[in-house]
């Protein structure tokens, strides 16, 4: 029964991605804001049939913690889930992924409309540089960056450091940092074809201050988000 309802949202996943994509293909021409609004009505549709045909819930505590102003989201990343709900929990974020997803036929061209911060993570010094100035500018136009400090999904059992960019945003948009634990990777495992059924909970922390030197700010952000995470495990 889980394969099945598995292959059933991956189809309807794709078929999704093929059909809104070709239909919306025309507002690629137009304003960013009318790609964002069908990104979000996508989002809402996928998050839906995920509830209904695998039965897979979520739940988000913390919306108390988030201040009011441009901030920081530095999120742990177990599963494809957290791509699509950041949308719905944050207003209009612009996420930093790896370049390649821009290339990808369809999907590619609309997260590039949409607006993100790409980085090539084998460009060096100017690849950082480069993701910098674009998080600046999304930032004062008033979105909210969202990175994965780790740099990729990592397993509810695996461990992997936590990279100096996040510090490198931190220092120079000087913004709060809030960090948020999750445990998608439980019921939506990386590289895993099938979903379980159940409640993903995402939790909200207390933000970090700007001004913090880097050791001290790599300490406490992977002591927050790694013992959080840790206690949202079944």
């Amino acid at each position: 029964m889980i394969f099945l309802r598995s292959l059933i949202f991956n189809i309807l996943l794709i078929l999704s991605i093929v059909l809104i994509g070709f239909l919306s293909l025309p507002m690629l021409l137009g304003p960013r804001a009318g790609v964002a609004f069908i990104r979000d009505v996508w989002i809402k549709l996928i998050i839906g049939v995920l509830r209904v045909v695998v039965g897979l819930r979520h739940e988000v505590n913390g919306l108390e913690n988030l201040p009011k102003q441009n901030i920081i989201i530095a999120a742990k990343h177990q599963s494809a889930w957290e791509t699509l709900a950041l949308h719905l929990i944050f207003k209009d974020p612009a996420i930093i992924l790896k370049k390649e997803i821009l290339r990808l036929p369809i999907l590619g061209w609309f997260i590039s409309k949409v607006g993100m911060v790409p980085i090539n993570r084998s460009g060096g010094g100017g690849a950082l540089k480069s993701m910098i100035e674009v998080a600046k500018r999304w930032s004062d136009s008033g979105r909210p960056i969202i990175i994965f400090p780790q740099g990729t999904r990592v397993g509810v059992d695996e461990k992997l450091r936590y990279h100096p960019g996040v510090f490198a945003i931190y220092k120079a948009l000087d913004l709060p940092v809030v960090p948020v634990a999750l445990n998608s990777g439980v019921f939506w495992p990386k590289q895993s074809f099938t979903k379980q059924a159940g409640t993903i909970k995402l939790e909200i922390i207390e933000p970090i201050p700007p001004g913090l030197e880097r050791k001290e700010f790599m300490d406490l952000l992977e002591m927050k988000i790694e013992e959080t995470s840790k206690n949202l495990l079944p």
